[in-house]
């Protein structure tokens, strides 16, 4: 599905950054290793090179991270990509300075499997930034997030408190805003946002 989606010469969700990821980039230690989850056609992972971060997309779709490549060159930085399934991926060991989650819309027991391996995988002083959409949206007139057949992809803060404990938690909200990203994103929508610190020495 998601090889398809990308296909086009459109992007799907356009060529800009989220907006929550735009407003707390700087939580990231400067100059420091980005792993960017599910990250389609490489909006964010692009954005985040241009701050002067060391990137690397991951998507199971190769047709998104040829765009994403593409689109690094377009604007003059370099991103690594890896073609990879969440379901089965592994984060490494105090890895990352920060794992950026953006509508990475997954299956209960693979969101569990992820949160399980970020706290690990993260640096001291290393970020955990998440936006997804919850189950709210579905009661919204808005384009975006999963259909109501797959409740369980949907996020909440709740989920995150209970299943990122080793996380100091920075920001962690749900709430309604406007969403604006391409075709596939749009209008008020209902979000949970949340951004967990690796304290650990």
């Amino acid at each position: 599905m998601w090889d398809e989606r990308y296909s086009g010469p459109e992007f799907a969700f356009g060529t800009e950054p989220n907006d929550f990821l735009r407003e707390t980039f700087e939580q990231i230690p400067v100059g420091g290793h980005v792993l960017c989850l599910a990250e389609g056609e490489g909006r964010n992972a692009v954005f985040l090179a241009e701050q002067g971060f060391n990137v690397t997309a991951m998507d199971m779709s190769e047709v998104g991270l040829n765009k994403a490549e593409r689109l690094a060159k377009d604007r003059e930085v370099a991103i690594t990509t890896q073609v990879a399934d969440l379901a089965n991926y592994d984060f490494g060991q105090d890895k990352w300075d920060a794992i950026v989650s953006i509508w990475a819309h997954v299956p209960k027991t693979v969101r569990q499997h992820i949160h399980a391996q970020v706290v690990t995988a993260l640096k001291p002083n290393g970020v955990f930034i998440v936006e997804a959409y919850t189950e709210q949206q579905l009661e919204t007139e808005a384009v975006g997030g999963p259909p109501a057949s797959q409740r369980e992809r949907f996020g909440s803060l709740q989920n995150f408190q209970n299943e990122l404990v080793g996380l100091k938690e920075v920001i962690g909200v749900e709430k309604l805003r406007v969403v604006s990203e391409g075709k596939r994103h749009q209008g008020l929508s209902a979000v949970v946002q949340f951004i967990g610190k690796q304290t650990i020495n």
